[in-house]
């Protein structure tokens, strides 16, 4: 179990996590359900196995891609066996990379039962896994900050929201069973991250994740190739129909398209994962990122694919979840940033701000210790141009 130091060091980088993780999703969720339902296929819908074989191998390429072009594999455990050196990943790393695969298939496929909306598949997943964030940092004993548990009563409201303003409940026993996969992937990739990589430094990061995807891939693609050669029935049949057309031009495109923003959001969420933050306030801010770019993509299936009308219910969680994002934000420190400008005032530590019309006109002589607290803002240069034009 990682030590977690009492003041913990933090950075920016998780928001531009959230950020790309946001830009990657609103693609991912649009195109898989636009596929899935006919709506960029000439009317005729691409039942949802017949794309994860393509999808699955686009994202396992990409990924893979990646982190040779990084040169990360350097990264990752080996051991010398027979004169090799033969790649090791930690157990709880080979723990998460399956839970992983079982994460990116069932996501995929959660968008393609008939009568769920992108936001109803994006709710029932997120509630589960914000629910269960606080429990993972309990049994880990870390520090779970006001605001992050701020953040997290306001996603859950959010996904409250969502739910109230969809119109249709009905789920087939297919959906609840990858629901139960789904938060199964997390129940094994969260607890693993928490107890050996979610500590500061980029090193550790790195290591985690490059081990992690080494068995992640594969067995991403190897679960439904597996199922193709074995199984039976419709699924499989599906599945066979994917393999065996990789690359039609029908719909593969659109399939290794989604694989491919998969592997982008992938690598963004495993990074946001593995901040050193508590779980409860890394799970409010990829809940809220993910659900605001669901929202995003459903306006964009509307407006470009014609498909359904968002309700409002889905504006009002927007607007609730911008909210949660700006109180998880360094905003929540306002009330701090406020005291120590009114202490740098009264103390004098920030008392001279000279405002200068013209470049030849000396600014008065300041001490030493005022000069990181003086500011002169010179408009000449302003001045010169509004003269010219």
């Amino acid at each position: 179990m990682p030590t977690v130091a009492t003041k913990r060091q933090y950075s920016l980088a998780i928001w531009l996590f959230a950020l790309g993780y946001f830009v990657s999703y609103v693609p991912y969720s649009g195109l898989s359900k636009a596929v899935t339902s006919g709506l960029l296929t000439g009317g005729r819908a691409v039942s949802v196995a017949s794309i994860i074989p393509a999808a699955s191998v686009s994202t396992a390429v990409t990924v893979v891609s990646l982190i040779t072009v990084l040169g990360w594999w350097r990264y990752g455990r080996k051991r010398h066996i027979l004169g090799l050196n033969i790649a090791l990943p930690k157990q709880q790393a080979f723990i998460s990379g399956t839970g992983f695969a079982i994460i990116i298939i069932t996501t995929t496929l959660a968008y393609s039962f008939s009568g769920v909306s992108i936001i109803l598949a994006l709710v029932l997943m997120r509630a589960g896994v914000l629910s269960m964030s606080p429990f993972i940092d309990w049994v880990y004993h870390r520090r779970v900050r006001w605001f992050s548990w701020a953040g997290l009563v306001i996603s859950l409201i959010a996904v409250l929201i969502s739910f109230a303003g969809t119109k249709d409940y009905h789920l087939s026993l297919a959906a609840l069973l990858n629901l139960g996969a789904y938060l199964f992937g997390h129940a094994l990739r969260i607890p693993s991250m928490t107890k050996v990589a979610k500590v500061p430094g980029k090193e550790l990061a790195r290591s985690y994740f490059v081990e992690e995807q080494s068995i992640a891939m594969p067995v991403l693609v190897l679960i439904p190739a597996i199922l193709a050669v074995l199984a039976s029935g419709n699924l499989a049949a599906q599945l066979r129909f994917g393999f065996a057309h990789l690359f039609d031009p029908s719909f593969a495109p659109f399939a290794w398209s989604i694989g491919f923003f998969y592997a982008a959001l992938g690598i963004f969420l495993s990074f946001l994962y593995l901040d050193c933050r508590e779980n409860t306030f890394c799970m409010p801010l990829f809940a809220c990122s993910s659900l605001l770019s669901g929202i995003v993509a459903s306006y964009l299936v509307m407006w470009f694919a014609h498909g359904p009308v968002p309700n409002d219910a889905q504006l009002v969680a927007a607007l609730v979840i911008i909210a949660a994002l700006l109180v998880l934000s360094p905003l929540h420190h306002l009330p701090l940033y406020i005291r120590q400008l009114r202490e740098a005032l009264s103390e004098e530590r920030l008392k001279l701000v000279k405002v200068t019309s013209t470049s030849t006109e000396a600014a008065p002589s300041i001490s030493a210790s005022q000069a990181e607290c003086f500011i002169t803002i010179n408009f000449t240069p302003i001045r010169e141009i509004l003269r010219k034009h």
